[in-house]
């Protein structure tokens, strides 16, 4: 099978860019493992929903058309939503298909997957930022007795072994959710806190997310800041999406009894230690969100909004007891890691990857020609991982793909377009050979 497009992933990323290309009239399938949006069915906890309020959440040609638009959409929500969307504009998705191996060959490339191979000009990767745990190596020096799950295979409370504390490592969006939730179901829970982004759930009588969208943070983009990779590897913010729009930072969690301790550092016998450093970590959180609160009250006045949004307010700082910086696991029976997720293309060529395994791209555009990736955080702009970024990072990326899509036609058709330089690529019959043996393996 032939097209000149082959997306994989059919996420709000993969669904955008297909929208964007059905609407250029570029041929093109849609490739994803399992149904519709996979990963929001089967790997969110059953509490989860969105830190964006609803108003904020579109794609291409569709938005939010719910009667709580000042709301957090629930996972299953955020299913219906992209199911609404799929039947908009009808993308040629195909579900159930898992890719195998993609590989360059000296005409594009060859899609291998469990249900046939596809040949095409442009892969796109969608699969998005969270496709495996980034979980440290020292969880092999708990104790075997101890249960250890993810945030990804967190579901609710009652999965968790019903004795013994609770550690949740990890104090950003994911970590201080499942931990909140874990106390109010009656655990005991210690929290390991590493670097964190404080923000409120609202300011001057605004949702906090539309300050970001108005004071343009979220459309800062890649190649305006000094350090494009810390920017990218930041901490998710410590905010939760619920009916009373309430703050959930480390005060909070203090208030309904988490213990707070310092980032997890070393494990030896059944002593965990913890950094001593949570006190300097809290000091920098409050700083930044003071600063961002500064500005905000900065666009207020510049602007004449005084009239139209509540009066300022201080943040409280950070009040965290003393920690201890090493706990006796003799009391856990769980951790439950919240230390993030990295993006994974198993199945992508080697030679799109840097020595950390990590695709080299600028902005979406891989260093492999006619390779993109899509849906990683500040991949061209700060709302990058966000419902309401992929359809701008998508309608880039698309126009790039057509620009692309026309030099691969006009050489083909014998143009000289500046100084062509071909790699050489393995042959149809190598590619088919490859494509067997992916298939026997998997």
């Amino acid at each position: 099978m032939r097209v000149p497009v082959v997306i994989v992933g059919a996420g709000p990323a993969g669904l955008a860019m297909s929208h964007h290309l059905v609407t250029a009239g570029i041929d093109h399938v849609v490739l994803e493992r399992g149904d519709l949006a996979h990963s929001w069915r089967t790997e969110r906890w059953d509490s989860l929903r969105l830190l964006t309020p609803s108003w904020m959440n579109a794609l291409p040609g569709h938005g939010y058309r719910g009667g709580d638009p000042h709301g957090f959409m629930t996972a299953q929500e955020t299913v219906a939503f992209l199911e609404a969307y799929r039947r908009r504009f009808e993308p040629p998705v195909l579900t159930g298909v898992t890719v195998a191996a993609v590989r360059r060959t000296a005409d594009g490339f060859a899609v291998i997957a469990d249900a046939g191979t596809w040949q095409c000009d442009v892969v796109v990767a969608a699969t998005g930022a969270s496709s495996e745990p980034r979980v440290p190596a020292l969880r092999a020096e708990l104790p075997t007795r101890i249960d250890q799950l993810t945030a990804l295979d967190y579901r609710r409370p009652a999965q968790l072994d019903p004795d013994g504390e609770i550690l949740v490592v990890g104090a950003s969006a994911s970590g201080v959710q499942i931990a909140s939730e874990l106390q109010r179901s009656g655990r005991a829970v210690t929290i390991a806190v590493g670097e964190h982004v404080r923000l409120p759930r609202s300011y001057r009588e605004r949702d906090v997310y539309w300050w970001l969208d108005a004071i343009g943070q979220l459309d800062e983009r890649y190649d305006e800041v000094d350090d494009i990779d810390r920017a990218r590897r930041h901490a998710s913010v410590q905010l939760v999406g619920t009916n009373e729009h309430s703050d959930l930072d480390l005060n909070a969690l203090g208030a309904q009894g988490v213990r707070c301790v310092g980032r997890l550092v070393g494990i030896s016998g059944r002593t965990a230690q913890c950094s001593g450093a949570l006190a300097s970590l809290v000091a920098n959180a409050d700083l930044k969100q003071a600063r961002l609160l500064h500005r905000i009250d900065e666009f207020v006045t510049s602007n004449g909004l005084e009239g139209e949004v509540g009066p300022p307010r201080p943040a409280q700082p950070t009040v965290v007891p003393a920690p201890p910086t090493s706990l006796d696991l003799a009391a856990f029976s769980t951790v439950v890691w919240a230390t993030g997720y990295r993006p994974t293309y198993p199945w992508l060529d080697a030679a799109a990857f840097d020595h950390r395994h990590r695709v080299v791209h600028d902005g979406g555009v891989a260093r492999m020609p006619g390779l993109y990736v899509l849906g990683l955080p500040f991949m061209r702009r700060r709302r990058s991982n966000l419902i309401a970024g992929f359809g701008r990072d998508a309608g880039d990326l698309a126009a790039h793909v057509r620009a692309y899509l026309g030099d691969v036609a006009r050489t083909r058709a014998g143009a000289r377009i500046g100084v062509v330089s071909r790699v050489e690529w393995p042959s149809e019959q190598a590619v088919a050979r490859a494509a067997n043996d992916v298939l026997d393996r998997t």
